[in-house]
């Protein structure tokens, strides 16, 4: 992987693997759920269904204002590129050919991970609307993904592409939830 794979090679190849990685976090949240005897449904009151369509709508905009301060082309490629380097363990210090900026208008202002934020978001709203339990446990294996492994991951690749300027950005700007940390660098 020397250099940047095209748009068409990641979409092409990226996509299929997005599906296929959605419906296995599906099956094995449906799975953990049967396993621990957890209900099939939550009947929730329609207001809760109300917030739950409240939380996918803004789940939906944070991924929207994401895509609209960073293009969807820029994020499969480096996307395809980060988790082809997780998976084949690939040296995080190899660039593989990554030229875009580091993006730190926008929702990154708020989070360094708002797709991540809105993607969670969206998953616990989807969950509180049709009131399926699985569904949340998705929603929390999706959140530990991103916690615990691919953030982490990304965060020590984005140190090394980007170096001081990552540093102080990260220092300055919460990982996942908005307004948690704050501190200006002076």
């Amino acid at each position: 992987m020397d250099e940047c794979p095209s748009v068409e090679k990641a979409a092409a190849i990226g996509f299929p693997i997005i599906v296929a990685v959605v419906s296995a976090l599906f099956a094995l949240s449906y799975f953990i759920s049967a396993l621990l005897g957890l209900p099939t449904r939550l009947e929730l009151p329609v207001a809760v269904d109300l917030a739950g369509v409240a939380l996918v709508l803004t789940g939906l905009a944070m991924m929207g204002w994401t895509f609209w301060n960073r293009s969807p082309a820029n994020v499969i490629v480096s996307t395809y590129i980060t988790l082809s380097k997780l998976f084949r363990r690939t040296p995080i210090s190899d660039g593989s050919g990554r030229l875009e900026p580091l993006v730190i208008s926008g929702p990154q202002r708020y989070t360094r991970n708002p797709l991540y934020l809105g993607i969670i978001v969206m998953v616990f709203g989807w969950a509180v609307v049709g009131g399926y339990v699985f569904v949340f446990v998705a929603a929390l294996v999706l959140l530990a993904w991103f916690g615990l492994f691919l953030i982490p991951f990304e965060e020590r690749e984005l140190a090394v592409l980007f170096g001081e300027k990552w540093h102080t950005y990260a220092l300055e700007t919460p990982m996942l939830i908005p307004f948690t940390k704050r501190k200006k660098i002076s």
